[in-house]
């Protein structure tokens, strides 16, 4: 039973073929496209793949986007299934105000890491880091419960916030220094340790409130950025999306 899995962010589409709906599954193929591209997917690298049979996704680039997706799904025999945050699902439990209203990345990603620690040792309190054109920052505790979380400005949007509304400022790519001595500089190590200080902050709270130190778990297109710039230690994954759209599909599709 050929699974898909589809993350669709703000910036890019990524997606996984795996030779079954497991977690560990085989991976048959993979790609990403930036959002402008995905209406080439049909005809180019999803043309040759073996066909599907089940797929599941989680898409924050709002319903034209997703429709658009769906078309180019449309030269297989499979039915777009898109996860909706919910009160509970795969261990987690979730304690947004109104559960259907938590970004479905967020929740897919929390599923992801729980698992992920589980596989690793006893549970414990987590921190989950998503670094994108947002950056959230999610605190789990040790029974599983979403205790709530923080979203900010990605790197870029900062930068060109600051641009727009600060005259005579532009942004040229800068390094990331302890005592910034330009205006490049200064502006890369203020959008990094802001990112890094909310995460700290979020580490803070969870160890105050769980009573034990917080396993940290980064994930993102940019999060590689960040990595160099981090105080705490964490773990650093490449597809956690992936990682809780197999946990839920083992459960969903079984």
């Amino acid at each position: 039973m050929k699974f898909l899995a589809i993350d669709v962010g703000n910036t890019r589409l990524k997606w996984a073929l795996y030779q079954n709906p497991y977690v560990n599954a085989p991976v048959l193929a993979q790609g990403a496209e930036f959002l402008d591209n995905i209406d080439k997917l049909a005809e180019g690298a999803w043309a040759a793949l073996p066909a599907p049979e089940r797929m599941l996704g989680c898409v924050v680039a709002g319903e034209a986007v997703r429709k658009r997706v769906e078309e180019q799904m449309e030269l297989w025999d499979v039915s777009a299934q898109w996860v909706v945050s919910s009160v509970a699902e795969a261990g987690i439990s979730n304690g947004y105000d109104y559960p259907a209203r938590l970004g479905s990345d967020r929740w897919v990603a929390m599923i992801g890491a729980w698992h992920r620690a589980l596989a690793q040792g006893a549970a414990r309190p987590m921190v989950v880091v998503m670094v994108g054109t947002a950056v959230t920052v999610d605190a789990i505790d040790a029974d599983g419960k979403f205790l709530g979380g923080l979203i900010l400005p990605g790197h870029g949007i900062m930068l060109r916030a600051l641009e727009t509304g600060t005259a005579g400022l532009h942004v040229p790519t800068g390094d990331v220094r302890e005592f910034p001595t330009n205006t490049s500089d200064a502006l890369t190590s203020g959008g990094t340790y802001a990112i890094a200080g909310a995460i700290e902050r979020m580490v803070h709270h969870v160890r105050k409130h769980c009573g034990v130190e917080p396993k940290c778990i980064m994930t993102g297109g940019a999060g590689w950025k960040m990595s160099p710039s981090m105080s705490l230690q964490f773990e650093l994954v490449d597809n956690l999306i992936f990682d809780g759209l197999l946990e839920m599909a083992a459960r969903r599709f079984a």
